[in-house]
């Protein structure tokens, strides 16, 4: 087999090089994504730069970037400045590049600038995405329509525990009168892991609901690009439908989160929401005190009325039982005179009544009937009222007026 033409690798690199060099002789401007950012400890910026696909997020162009030394300062110092973040890992940026190709290194891009109003605008563009979504979804008004007791004392906690702002917080409400119940919830209040740190702390909250009566989400000062997590849509869904009042202190004076809009009261500090906190609870004491001495007057007033209204039947019970007993008198007295007579009168008719009865009985008395020729039979101590009761042989006893005889009844009898 013959030898075919052919050229190295080394000359078709070259080749490629030539090519790129004549036809990118002059910087472009390139959109893309950092995906990792690493500086050198010489100084040099290392960035791997790609492009997502739409649809699912995934990378459909990838290609090494480096800011050199001598420019990073001065280009992340105006980054930084202008959009409040730092150059990190998820910011899509537009930067100035020249185009270069190594033969062993292959491809790569030199930043030289970066337009931040253009990251500005996607920051922008993220945040009303995920307000419209969050309106859409018909969430955005749910946690502050929940109602704020009246008295807040147990409050959940979520926070990083060696954040300056959480240990503010804490002094602050450990500087009033009343006693607080918090329980901290610790996460990343920063950083990339933060949203799912902070998402899964809000997750333990949600599991016992009962023990808490709101949540303060806090964090000290930083600048703005540690706020990004607080625009997430994920995040911000978890506020806005969490079971409880959530309280917000995210420490940033000029930037209102997304988190902030939907949370039921949002506040700038660690520090504020502790106040916001105690001046609660010093109105419900003021409240409180207020109702005591309402209380207070009503009942005296009450108390007052009842004395009043005591005195006045008192005075009517007296008035009306003078008159009572001035009728009751007056009445046995009319009494008293007109005894004797009616006792007389009765006395009269009870006499005549006994007189009659005396006349009837001396009608029917014994004696009377034997004097008009009658007598008694007896049989063995018994009246005999017909001759039925009488038989031949029997022994009768006889009365008569003036005396008595035993017979013996003969068989014709």
């Amino acid at each position: 087999m013959t030898e075919r033409e052919h050229i190295t690798l080394k000359e078709l690199q070259r080749m490629v090089k030539l090519t790129l060099d004549e036809r990118f002789a002059l910087p472009v401007w390139v959109s893309a994504e950092i995906a990792e950012i690493k500086i050198n400890y010489s100084g040099h910026c290392y960035l791997e730069l790609v492009e997502k696909g739409s649809a699912d997020g995934l990378p459909t162009a990838q290609a090494r970037a480096v800011i050199w030394r001598s420019q990073f300062p001065r280009i992340s110092t105006r980054f930084e400045s202008e959009t409040g973040r730092r150059l990190a890992a998820g910011i899509r940026l537009l930067a100035k590049v020249l185009v270069s190709y190594h033969e062993l290194y292959g491809f790569s891009l030199q930043i030289t600038d970066i337009d931040p109003s253009f990251t500005l605008g996607d920051l922008e563009r993220q945040r009303q995405q995920t307000i419209a979504q969050l309106h859409e979804d018909g969430v955005w008004e749910m946690n502050r329509s929940l109602p704020m007791p009246e008295v807040v004392q147990r409050v959940a906690v979520v926070s990083s525990a060696q954040a300056a702002g959480y240990q503010d917080f804490c002094k602050e409400l450990a500087k009033s009168p009343y006693r607080f119940e918090t329980v901290l919830f610790d996460a990343f209040m920063q950083g990339a892991a933060a949203e799912d740190s902070i998402v899964s702390a809000l997750c333990e909250v949600a599991a016992r609901p009962e023990r808490f009566d709101a949540v303060a989400m806090i964090r000290g000062g930083g600048s703005r690009s540690d706020l990004t997590c607080f625009d997430s849509y994920r995040l911000c869904t978890y506020v806005a439908q969490f079971p409880l009042p959530v309280l917000t202190g995210i420490g940033h004076d000029k930037d209102t989160s997304v988190a902030d809009l939907v949370a039921h009261t949002a506040l700038k500090t660690p520090t504020a929401v502790a106040g916001w906190l105690v001046d609660r609870m010093t109105e419900a004491e003021e409240r409180l005190d207020g109702a005591a001495l309402q209380l207070h007057d009503a009942v005296q007033t009450m108390l007052h009325d009842v004395t009043v209204r005591l005195e006045r039947f008192s005075g009517d019970l007296r008035e009306t039982a003078a008159t009572f007993f001035t009728r009751r008198s007056l009445r046995l007295e009319h009494l008293a005179e007109g005894l004797p007579m009616a006792v007389r009168e009765l006395l009269e008719r009870r006499k005549k009544g006994l007189d009659a009865a005396a006349e009837w009985v001396a009608g029917y008395a014994p004696e009377r009937i034997l004097r008009l020729g009658f007598a008694v039979v007896r049989k063995e101590a018994r009246a005999c009222v017909s001759a039925g009761q009488v038989r031949a042989g029997d022994r009768l006893l006889v009365e008569w007026i003036d005396g008595r005889k035993s017979v013996t009844v003969d068989g014709d009898a």
